[in-house]
């Protein structure tokens, strides 16, 4: 895990390649109880950003993560990266039929691409307007 501070009261923390990475059953099991002691022990936590790779959307890690913040009414915003790698349509065809299967309520959407920059003011703001306007 990697903490970002803003200040004394408000984090960002990074779970980097949690859901995508390659290992043996025994270190997933541990990171599996690792996050969830995070996730349950972080009454303070506003949200989650969930990033999904756009060309292979909705692995079992990225259900189990809508399913967790849908029974705890957890904010998710759902980052459809790689999208760069998809036509237009397809993309925006994409993003509406993953819209479709989730059925959180707290959630919102988009496109992104890290390499190209698509998506980093919508996700800036989304990230602000839980930082500071909750």
């Amino acid at each position: 895990m990697n903490y970002f501070s803003y200040d004394d009261e408000r984090h960002i923390v990074d779970l980097p390649g949690y859901g995508f990475a390659k290992v043996d059953v025994s270190t997933r099991k541990t990171w599996e109880k690792l996050l969830d002691h995070y996730l349950q022990e972080r009454a303070c936590l506003c949200g989650i950003f969930l990033i999904i790779d756009i060309r292979h959307p909705l692995k079992s890690f990225d259900q189990l993560m809508l399913k967790y913040c849908e029974a705890n009414n957890l904010a998710l915003h759902v980052l459809l990266n790689k999208s760069d790698k998809l036509s237009k349509n397809d993309a925006k065809k994409t993003m509406i039929e993953i819209h479709s299967e989730i059925k959180a309520i707290n959630l919102s959407i988009q496109l992104f691409s890290a390499s190209k920059g698509l998506g980093v003011d919508d996700a800036r703001l989304k990230l602000a307007e839980w930082l500071f306007f909750d």
